[in-house]
């Protein structure tokens, strides 16, 4: 059954796997990133881009809303392009987790409602904000009968490690995006996306 599906993060390491696996299953998608220079991109990978802002909420709304989709599926972050300048606590990723999810759930029309897949991590976080915002992410999303995918540490093109195996646990990131596509079908719940 093909849906329409509003992916936010379609630009990022996994949402420009996704978003051509996705098309090439006959899906309709809705790619929203925040960068105007990265919508043509997704135009030509298939998708009907959306420029908007998760924290800009009158805008995520009028985008949800209008594109009415049948799945959103979330996989926003907020990290550098480089390892080396990943700050020890992440705020803007443990915004982009709490207050970003809470802004694309309360988006989506209640009269029309998606089912809602979210990205989440395969890993125990230390405590502090970026936990604390992991937590939130899954109970809102568990809340709405969603299904949380909790992935390893991405490794291979486009990843902080291209050319080495991060510890575990992990997930290639093609693996990753062929897993979140048959996730579509998943029961609400957590599905685990790591390598076996």
């Amino acid at each position: 059954m093909t849906v329409r599906i509003f992916v936010a993060g379609a630009s990022g390491v996994i949402g420009v796997r996704l978003v051509p696996m996705l098309v090439a299953a006959g899906h309709t998608v809705g790619a929203m990133t925040r960068s105007a220079e990265k919508a043509d991109r997704l135009a030509q990978l298939g998708a009907q881009p959306i420029v908007c802002d998760v924290f800009d909420r009158p805008a995520l709304t009028r985008a949800v809303r209008s594109f009415a989709p049948g799945v959103l599926l979330h996989e926003l972050t907020d990290l550098p392009d480089d390892l080396v300048d990943l700050p020890e606590e992440s705020l803007l990723n443990a915004r982009i987790r709490a207050e970003g999810t809470r802004n694309l759930l309360d988006a989506v029309d209640p009269s029309k409602p998606a089912r809602v897949i979210a990205q989440s991590v395969a890993w125990t976080m230390r405590p502090g904000p970026e936990a604390d915002a992991v937590a939130a992410l899954e109970d809102a999303v568990l809340a709405v009968g969603g299904v949380v995918l909790r992935y390893g540490l991405f490794y291979g093109p486009g990843t902080y490690y291209q050319r080495e195996l991060p510890s575990a646990p992990r997930v290639h990131i093609n693996t990753a995006a062929a897993r979140t596509v048959e996730a579509l079908d998943a029961h609400p719940g957590i599905v685990t996306v790591i390598d076996t």
